[in-house]
């Protein structure tokens, strides 16, 4: 045990044993509900619900965004944040507990990323940390932050502007994934965007001169950008999609046209640079087409600041409390869910996350920690409250080795014994990380000063412009 870690685990474990039957519930309630970024009323309801039986205080509407809200426990101390998702995906619906495709629902929503666990384990840790505190007569503030739509819509980001984290001391989250460790991955910050294009209709063929095509701007945007990607930095990403080609007649000049693109880069100094660069191609594909384009910010989150005080904290609970308490069923029914995963995402899966080579079925090691990131190219608005607060993840085992983020596999996974199980050990380990943290203030201030060394002393900006309003709020 390193020090700082004062060695609550087997207290913790207790009070998260006592209460995980009714979180699991709330985390199977959300699974069936799959409700979309910006539309998570009912799942938020439920959780709500089970904060108010607790005894907690609930502000809701925080930030003016209707799927937002905070619990709070606690009068005195300092001020613990988790960080808890809810949100589901598009076109993921699959029966829980299939080995092969199975749509509930053709083209119904499902929890492809794990977010019914990570938000019914956030609450359950720190209900426990609350538990512990009021047991033992310490002090400190508990609060678990409802974020809407990190699934594109970047829900903690217009939080962190609106200041809901400022006066927080340290926020913990975590990821359900197949392997368990601190996530030390680097994330990429975004800036997503629609242009829409307006021209000029026309027959294209008894007239096409009087025609100003907005698809033709359209495509010649994505050819100005394809020449960008040989001249931005390697790690940077863009990718888009047309979403509006302007109809389905090839003989009338598209007179409208629309496309959304995603702009990544590793900072979010870099994201910015490269966006206007897009924006600029933008104009100038409507230039040479004789159309006029409008840009509407649709989201932005910045990139990831690790914090290695908190990160040794939690990896120190995690040995503490061993791997999750998976039995012979479980990885029976893993191994024959691999059957349906190719050896590429197997392969895949295992170095992204730089999981142990010989990971079969589910995994009981944890990865080590090091200050070396893995390459997940992913983006997450947790990054922003980690340019506010010191901040950690951590990731849970959940799934069967080679089960990516996204995909039906884990979908099919959300409901089992498997999943419950990761998700209370995730529990156990954020909550005794607090508990470490409320008990040691000079642990708190050590990763404070990280914070400002890491970040070299620049306050945060947030990504999204001051005028864009969240999705839900626009045009009301």
């Amino acid at each position: 045990m390193r020090a700082g870690t004062q060695g609550y685990t087997d207290a913790i474990e207790e009070l998260v044993e006592a209460k995980q039957a009714s979180f699991i519930a709330i985390s199977d309630r959300i699974w069936d509900l799959a409700e979309t970024r910006w539309q998570e009323f009912q799942s938020v309801e439920a959780q709500i619900e089970a904060f108010e039986r607790e005894g907690f205080r609930v502000t809701r509407n925080v930030a003016g965004l209707p799927t937002a809200f905070v619990a709070e426990a606690g009068e005195c101390g300092p001020i613990a944040g988790f960080l808890g998702e809810y949100d589901a995906l598009s076109n993921m619906s699959q029966e829980p507990g299939a080995i092969e495709p199975l749509h509930i629902c053709a083209g119904g929503s499902g929890h492809g990323c794990g977010h019914h666990l990570l938000g019914a384990g956030a609450m359950l840790a720190a209900v426990a940390a609350r538990d512990f505190n009021v047991a033992h007569g310490r002090t400190g503030i508990v609060r678990y932050y409802g974020c809407p739509a990190e699934e594109g819509g970047a829900g903690k980001s217009y939080m962190a502007r609106a200041g809901v984290f400022n006066d927080l001391d340290f926020a913990l989250t975590w990821h359900p994934g197949p392997f368990s460790g601190i996530f030390k991955y680097k994330s990429l910050a975004v800036i997503q965007a629609f242009f829409r294009f307006s021209g000029t209709a026309a027959h294209a063929a008894a007239s096409p001169h009087l025609g100003r095509s907005a698809l033709d701007a359209v495509e010649l945007m994505s050819v100005g950008v394809n020449f960008l990607r040989e001249h931005m930095p390697q790690e940077a990403r863009v990718h888009y999609a047309i979403t509006d080609a302007g109809g389905k007649a090839p003989n009338v000049v598209q007179e409208k046209a629309e496309v959304l693109y995603v702009v990544r880069s590793p900072e979010i100094v870099g994201a910015r640079e490269l966006f206007e660069r897009v924006r600029q191609i933008a104009a100038a594909a409507a230039l040479m087409t004789e159309t006029s384009v409008t840009m509407e910010f649709d989201r932005a989150c910045s990139d990831v600041v690790r914090n290695g005080v908190i990160e040794t904290l939690m990896m120190d609970n995690l040995e503490s409390l061993g791997s999750p308490p998976f039995d012979d069923a479980d990885h029976a029914f893993a191994a024959q869910l691999q059957t349906s995963i190719s050896a590429d995402d197997l392969r895949e899966c295992i170095e992204s996350y730089r999981g142990p080579v010989d990971a079969r079925g589910l995994c009981l090691t944890p990865i080590a920690l090091s200050d070396e990131p893995g390459t997940l190219t992913g983006s997450s608005d947790v990054g922003d409250v980690s340019w506010i607060v010191p901040t950690t993840q951590y990731l849970g085992a959940c799934y069967a080795v080679g089960t990516n983020m996204h995909t039906w596999q884990l979908v099919a996974q959300g409901k089992l014994p498997t999943a419950h199980k990761g998700m209370a050990h995730a529990a156990k380990v954020m909550a005794a990380t607090a508990l470490d943290l409320f008990g040691n203030p000079e642990l708190i201030a050590s990763a404070k000063e990280e914070l400002r060394r890491r970040t070299g002393g620049r306050e945060y900006v947030s990504p999204i412009p001051p005028e864009v309003l969240a999705p839900p709020l626009r045009g009301s």
